[in-house]
């Protein structure tokens, strides 16, 4: 799979045509993930890594941010020395319409229903 990958401090992604619905679905089902990936749906505005309050060490919270780049879920980018983190809504809901609302509606339902699980 070929990726556009820029020089200096700037990540590789796929692009939109390059985005596969089952590495979307990997991606988003992991319990880590699927929290990162509603805390960016609910907030419309980019979010740096420290944002996110995780049950999880330092390297695996990278590691669920490159999983979830690497499937084109999110979208990284250096603002001075943080990482921000963006929701490619966009891209999702273009190839797989209504895909990600009926996902982030179901794990909204199921937090209500068992609590935040990780």
């Amino acid at each position: 799979m070929t990726r556009t990958i820029a020089t200096g401090r700037e990540l590789s992604h796929p692009t939109r045509e390059e985005i596969r619905l089952e590495g979307v679905l990997h991606a988003l089902s992991d319990p880590v993930r699927l929290r990162i990936v509603r805390e960016l749906a609910g907030d419309r505005d980019e979010l740096s890594c420290s944002q996110f309050e995780l049950p999880v060490t330092k390297s695996t919270t990278t590691h669920h941010f490159r999983v979830l780049r690497e499937n084109g879920v999110i979208r990284q980018v250096y603002r001075g020395t943080a990482k921000m983190n963006g929701l490619r809504r966009d891209d999702l809901d273009a190839l797989f319409p209504g895909l990600l609302d009926c996902l982030l509606a179901a794990a909204g339902r199921q937090f209500r229903r068992l609590g935040p699980g990780v």
